[in-house]
């Protein structure tokens, strides 16, 4: 018997017991991949983003730590019709806050800060704010914190205008009251996890993007992922944003001028992006308490638990499946990433313009992946409208309200057809209605709501405004 012959007497056999072992334990790609079928249907949801001319996004799924789906959908740039792929990059916006809300657990697991540290022994010299905030409050959204892009609206700030993290600080040492007491309730705060991203430099002693990229995404082998703060700066690889003009059926280019870090502009891709929700389901060791952390809800001084835990909100019953996510939203960038742990399966959608409706796209791919058979929720109940009626207004209500926590003044009008107007020398002038005696509504964007303020002889003295993320903000009538 020759050595070619001895050589398939020991391979056959081998190979033998390979193929039957493969018939008899398929393998988990096979048990994981989606069928024909299923990818066909998860395709239909992008069919929009596949017309000429149309940007779109690139979507991601792993199933069982597999990647069973991995497309890129519509042009990255409408200019020169580059099509999106798998790999394109994009900004994901508010998603980037569970980066962020995980930095503080690895550097408490390290024992150089404790989540119940409070602010003021990072940041000195801020206003006293009447209570102590913890950094686990800002994690929650709970602090009480006046939030960034709403300050800064009031301000008279447009939405061209750059902001960074130096901008806030500028602005949060003026602050001199909070929205209301921490832990009384949950408002979402941009500004509390852009506070986070200092608190790390000041440990670490290090620029905020470099420590990420070495002690986050470096070591969860996120080998595309960055932390942008130059928003103007041109980068490989990164789709262009957009916003769609029903007006004139038209595009326009949806720049982010927002230069912060902390609670947004992360650059990254669906891979990583899906490595990242593979690490928090299953951390490797030496990880796993840390990562336990990430899905601690937040709790009111009420004792209700909310369903926000770090960085990422949670999902108790979606369709009988629990799980967590986060969305995230600048410029014309808009991201989703979900997870249902019990079936090891993570959803990506990320796309390049603003009508895009990633969320809702994600859940629906959940619940075809795990075949749930959906019922149309329907409703013969036609909501209930009131029409608030104008109410007289005094002439006093007219006059020059300046914050000086804002630095910025605000002109009320009260015209001859009882119309009030407010102006701003930034923001132009706008209507404002009177709901009763000292309170006026408005839709702009900069101002909600205002509650006129008056002296113990009746005069108005000023007012405080809100506008959703700002409550009650001083404005003392000056003339």
């Amino acid at each position: 018997m020759n050595q070619a012959q001895n050589i398939k007497l020991i391979l056959f056999p081998l190979l033998f017991l390979i193929l039957i072992s493969c018939k008899e334990n398929p393998d988990t790609e096979e048990s994981s991949s989606l069928s024909a079928e299923t990818e066909s249907q998860i395709d239909s949801l992008f069919l929009e983003w596949e017309m000429a001319d149309y940007p779109g996004g690139s979507v991601g799924i792993m199933r069982d730590g597999e990647i069973v789906y991995a497309k890129g959908f519509g042009l990255a740039s409408l200019e020169y019709g580059i099509p999106n792929t798998d790999s394109t990059l994009y900004n994901i916006a508010s998603v980037s806050k569970q980066f962020t809300a995980y930095a503080m657990l690895l550097l408490q697991s390290q024992g150089k800060l404790s989540l119940n540290d409070e602010i003021h022994q990072y940041f000195p010299d801020l206003h006293e704010l009447g209570y102590p905030i913890t950094i686990k409050q800002m994690v929650h959204h709970t602090s009480g914190l006046r939030s960034l892009h709403a300050l800064m609206h009031m301000a008279g700030w447009r939405g061209q205008d750059k902001r960074t993290n130096e901008d806030l600080m500028r602005l949060m040492h003026r602050q001199e009251a909070l929205n209301f007491r921490p832990g009384d309730e949950y408002l979402y705060c941009n500004t509390g996890y852009m506070l986070m991203a200092e608190i790390v430099e000041q440990i670490s002693g290090q620029n905020f993007i470099s420590w990420m990229d070495e002690n986050v995404f470096t070591p969860v082998g996120m080998e595309h992922t960055y932390v942008e703060e130059e928003y103007d700066l041109v980068s490989k690889n990164n789709a262009t944003s957009y916003n769609w003009y029903s007006q004139d059926s038209s595009y326009r280019y949806a720049v982010p001028y927002w230069g912060y870090v902390g609670s947004g502009n992360i650059h990254t891709n669906i891979y990583d992006l899906l490595k990242w929700q593979d690490f928090l389901n299953n951390p490797p060791d030496g990880q796993k308490e840390t990562v336990a952390a990430m899905f601690e809800r937040g709790i009111l001084n009420n004792g209700d638990t909310l369903d926000y835990a770090f960085g990422m909100s949670t999902f108790q019953d979606y369709h009988g499946e629990q799980g967590f996510g986060h969305g995230g939203s600048i410029g014309g960038f808009r991201a989703s990433i979900q997870s249902v742990p019990e079936h090891q399966l993570n959803v990506v959608v990320l796309t390049n313009f603003s009508n895009s409706e990633p969320a809702e796209k994600a859940f629906r791919i959940i619940d075809i992946v795990l075949e749930k058979a959906i019922e149309e929720e329907t409703s013969d109940e036609e909501a209930e409208t009131e029409t608030a009626k104008p109410m007289a207004v005094s002439p006093e209500v007219s006059g020059e309200y300046y914050s000086p926590e804002l630095s910025t003044t605000y002109y009320l009008k009260l015209s001859d057809d009882e119309t009030v107007t407010i102006g701003h020398t930034r923001h132009g002038t706008f209507d404002m209605q009177m709901l009763s005696q000292d309170t006026l509504s408005g839709d702009h964007y900069a101002m909600r709501e205002i509650v006129l303020k008056r002296n113990p002889s009746g005069k108005i003295a000023g007012f405080t405004a809100s506008n959703g993320r700002v409550r009650n903000m001083r404005f003392v009538k000056v003339r």
